[in-house]
């Protein structure tokens, strides 16, 4: 069993205000992974105080980029030799099944170089004019105490994916942990102190909702990087916006999946495995609505139906688990409810169901769900699941297809099904959302990655994602 019962704040370990340790738990089973210390408001204060020092005072801002970028690349490099032993405890944490654990850590290795490859070449400062004595210069400046707020459902790339690009810049940072997966961002802690940052530029803090929101008021603190839910999202931008407070925020999500008529079915079922079950179905790109040409709709479900029911659902340490456990109770009796309102809306379940599976009782376990017949106006169809659950929509063509897709208050992802790229380029361009893929391909992380409507503001990778912790300023000579 692990025990971290201190915090790290200001690059230092440090005792907690309150002495009480988390039980971190396993969704699989519910035995006892750790204990972790939990920060209170009056650990916010030390923590702000330590990145207010050390941005207004410290050496972090002042050195140049290329400084900062070695120290960044060193703990990219320790952050990478650990990887085994981080998607373990992440799975044991969250439930997240080990193969997307391992898949998501081996990725962070390429998120934080692809950040290193855009500061190399950011104009941090520029001349409009650079031909003489005088004219206009153009600053990129850190824009302050940074608090990056994250979930549990992916906590090192949701944590690095903020904190690379701000360190980057010359901010300081306090990380908001979530309490399920305090565990491994304590240990997080660990790779900072020894990638050599000086004191007070990193703390990180698992702490509950009220503490969340004391860190996100906190005077002292100057941007908000958030991802989470999108009411909580409202709530953190309401609280912004009352002290002009710098904000980025990625929320969720209900991406539509457009089959399109000259699709080659097996390969569409075979992606939207992974597009739809990865992370158990807790992500908040996941591919849940899928739309299908009324000419093969019955061709569509019933392939689905078999993907689905082919899924190996169990305990998330073991290689051969597609999905795992909803990472809470109030979660999985969440999935749950959505999969009993379903049937209650009209909505034909095609497999799965409200049942928890059979031997699995004993953790937080949803089945994989397929709902058909389905109409967009449907709350199933409307509203985050967040979990295994995928509802199945009919269209007549192509107009009636990015009609669906555009029809929700969401924007973050969406998809495009074709034997033509070029084409599916073309129906891609028509979805409301910040992030499309023509037959599942890979975006690597140099392009924006974010949400229209309610699934947000502001971008994370690559330059702009660099670019969200910056102030621009101008000095005309």
């Amino acid at each position: 069993m692990i025990v971290y019962d201190r915090l790290f704040i200001g690059g230092r370990w440090a005792e907690p205000a309150t002495t009480e340790l988390l039980d971190i738990r396993s969704p699989h089973d519910r035995s006892l992974v750790g204990r972790a210390a939990q920060a209170s408001p009056a650990d916010v204060d030390r923590a702000v105080a330590a990145a207010r020092e050390a941005f207004d005072r410290g050496p972090w801002p002042r050195m140049t980029p290329g400084e900062r970028q070695a120290v960044i690349a060193r703990f990219g490099e320790l952050h990478a030799a650990r990887t085994e032993e981080l998607a373990a405890l992440v799975t044991s944490e969250n439930g997240s099944a080990i193969w997307f654990t391992r898949w998501t850590h081996t990725a962070l290795a390429e998120q934080t170089a692809a950040y290193l490859r855009a500061a190399e070449s950011f104009g941090w400062e520029e001349r409009l004019d650079p031909s003489g004595a005088s004219g206009t210069v153009v600053r990129r400046e850190p824009v302050g105490v940074v608090a990056a707020v994250i979930p549990w459902n992916a906590p090192h790339q949701s944590a690095l994916v903020k904190m690379v690009p701000a360190l980057l810049a010359g901010c300081t940072v306090v990380l908001k942990a979530s309490p399920e997966t305090a565990l491994d961002a304590l240990v997080l802690g660990e790779i900072f102190a020894e990638a050599g940052f000086p004191d007070g530029v990193v703390s990180i803090l698992p702490a509950d909702r009220e503490t969340s929101e004391y860190l996100v008021s906190h005077p002292g603190v100057d941007k908000i990087a958030f991802t989470g839910s999108t009411a909580v999202g409202r709530r953190i931008a309401s609280l912004a916006g009352q002290q002009l407070k710098r904000v980025s925020l990625e929320l969720g999500g209900k991406s539509a999946s457009i089959i399109l008529e000259d699709a080659d079915l097996p390969a569409v079922v075979e992606g939207l495995k992974w597009a739809s079950f990865a992370n158990n179905g807790e992500s908040c790109v996941a591919h849940t609505r899928i739309l299908a040409p009324r000419s093969r709709y019955d061709e569509v479900v019933a392939a689905l139906k078999t993907m689905v029911e082919g899924l190996k659902v169990g305990d998330p340490s073991d290689a051969s688990t597609f999905v795992g456990p909803m990472v809470r109770a109030d979660q999985q009796e969440r999935v749950r409810s959505y999969i009993e309102l379903g049937v209650k809306e009209g909505a034909r379940l095609v497999t799965g169901g409200s049942d928890v599976p059979e031997g699995l009782e004993g953790g937080f376990y949803v089945r994989p769900t397929l709902f058909a017949d389905v109409d967009n106006a449907m709350r199933i169809a409307q509203e985050e699941i967040f979990g295994p659950v995928l509802v199945v929509i009919p269209f007549e063509d192509e107009e009636d297809a990015v009609r669906i897709a555009n029809d929700s208050p969401y924007g973050l992802g969406g998809g495009v099904w074709t034997t033509d790229p070029e084409h599916g380029l073309e129906v891609a361009r028509r979805i409301r959302a910040g992030f499309c893929t023509v037959n599942n391909a890979d975006p690597g992380f140099e392009g924006p990655f974010g949400g229209y409507k309610a699934s947000g503001i502001g971008r994370e990778f690559g330059a702009v994602g660099l670019a969200q912790y910056v102030e621009h300023k101008t000095i005309a000579v």
